[in-house]
């Protein structure tokens, strides 16, 4: 059976409308109350959310849904999303929810969910979940009625966590940063972290209004951080998503580093000191070829998963690996977390520059990245263009072409109508041109 209301991560959509409605998440929560329902007296959920305005409305539903079948929620308010997956292992949580559209603009939102152990749930759990909701969804007697409480202490037990993330007897004293958190879930947690670890702090996007999340900010919209790391003569940026899982790095001369180098730095570092769990770092298709060579020289082996963290996450959790992310910073480490942390990933960047007494701009590049494009074509979901003759032919053909130095990545997109055609080459030119003959191909079969 396939799943038809999770995409790659979670449920996500715009707010009031299907599927973000309260309707939908007030049963969703009852059926994943009654999945997680165990013979034992007490079961809890936690549940977190970023900044949104919608937040309210989903949080409420799903309390509803949830404590409708037994289970006693417990409401964390504004937390990062890897705050849930630590929250839901410490708290002895049977279920984690986070309410978030990640980086998204204010007007969509989601709804992921976390397991007992705080990882996220397998694509088999989400099936048999939404096998639940599509049936009668049985209640739990009015006696057994879950209760809803407000925990306080969620942040900082998240912030006192992450400082411990940070090597021992190390300080970020004399390091002025720039931390951007999006208007988003962590815009309390993160400056936190760093001032008390003995950064001079310089704040931005930390004044949510429920609409303002990820809007000109943020780690899809790093130009407003790397303007201020120049202008104030900061040390390093750092710039979080709305629910603070990614981040990218900016260096003190303003250039943006991606979840490439920053993988690139860190998996590094960690073979020389022994650590890295297999000689591997896992990432995803759409890691760039410059990446993949900069490991192979240093004997790292590179595994690459389907777009999405959760089967980054997977990867890792059947090799017992215990490093991965994607271009796009999601930052795995399972030393320290059980999903991609931007906060703490941004952490072990500043390790690296206290630990090395070099500058951000010296260990943020790595590699030279291989000249990369991406374009997307938006077809009719009656229609599936890739299926079409003409355009299997000239995929094949360009794939030909860019074999000896480069390669061509077509996939969909897991939540909207969008073929999304990547190429990578040395010779720009042959790039532009293979991704282009793609392009046209799909777009007239579309």
């Amino acid at each position: 059976m396939q799943r038809e209301l999770f995409g790659t991560d979670g449920v996500r959509g715009q707010a009031n409308s299907y599927p973000m409605t309260a309707e939908v998440a007030l049963r969703l929560g009852a059926a994943v109350g009654r999945f997680f329902r165990r013979d034992k007296l007490e079961h809890r959920v936690v549940i977190g959310k970023d900044t949104r305005r919608s937040g309210y409305m989903l949080e409420n539903a799903l309390t509803a849904g949830l404590t409708s079948t037994g289970m006693n929620v417990l409401l964390l308010g504004p937390v990062p999303t890897p705050a849930v997956g630590l929250l839901t292992h410490s708290m002895r949580a049977d279920l984690g929810v986070m309410i978030s559209a990640s980086h998204n603009p204010h007007f969509d939102n989601g709804i992921k969910f976390f397991g007992p152990d705080g990882f996220k749930l397998s694509d088999e759990a989400e099936v048999e979940i939404e096998r639940l909701l599509r049936g009668h969804l049985e209640l739990c007697h009015a006696e057994n009625i879950g209760r809803a409480t407000r925990i306080e202490d969620g942040r900082g037990r998240y912030v006192e966590y992450a400082k411990t993330t940070f090597p021992g007897r190390r300080r970020l004293d004399g390091l002025k940063v720039v931390i951007d958190c999006a208007h988003g879930a962590a815009y309390k947690a993160a400056p936190e972290v760093l001032w008390e670890l003995g950064a001079e702090v310089i704040p931005l996007g930390v004044s949510p209004n429920g609409f303002n999340i990820n809007e000109g900010c943020g780690s899809t919209k790093p130009e407003l951080a790397a303007k201020t790391v120049v202008e104030t003569g900061a040390d390093v940026g750092i710039c979080l998503d709305g629910d603070a899982d990614r981040v990218m790095i900016i260096d003190e001369k303003g250039v943006v580093a991606d979840g490439d180098q920053i993988m690139g730095l860190i998996a590094g570092r960690w073979a020389a000191e022994g650590r890295l769990i297999g000689g591997t770092l896992v990432t995803t298709v759409m890691s760039n070829l410059g990446l993949e060579k900069y490991l192979g020289a240093k004997n790292i082996k590179m595994r690459r998963t389907g777009v999405g963290d959760r089967y980054v996450v997977e990867a890792m959790r059947a090799g017992g690996f215990n490093l991965g992310g994607e271009q796009s910073g999601h930052i795995v480490m399972t030393d320290y977390g059980t999903t991609g942390d931007g906060l703490i990933a941004g952490l072990q960047f500043l390790a690296a520059m206290v630990e090395t007494g070099r500058r951000a701009s010296e260990l943020a590049k790595v590699f030279e990245p291989c000249p990369q494009l991406l374009k997307n074509v938006r077809f009719d979901p009656a229609r599936d263009p890739l299926e079409n003759d003409d355009v299997k032919s000239v995929i094949s053909k360009t794939e030909i072409k860019l074999r000896e130095n480069g390669r061509l990545l077509i996939r969909k997109s897991g939540t909207e109508p969008l073929v999304r055609v990547m190429g990578e080459c040395d010779d720009p030119v042959m790039l532009e041109k293979a991704v282009n003959n793609v392009v046209r191909a799909i777009e007239k079969a579309a």
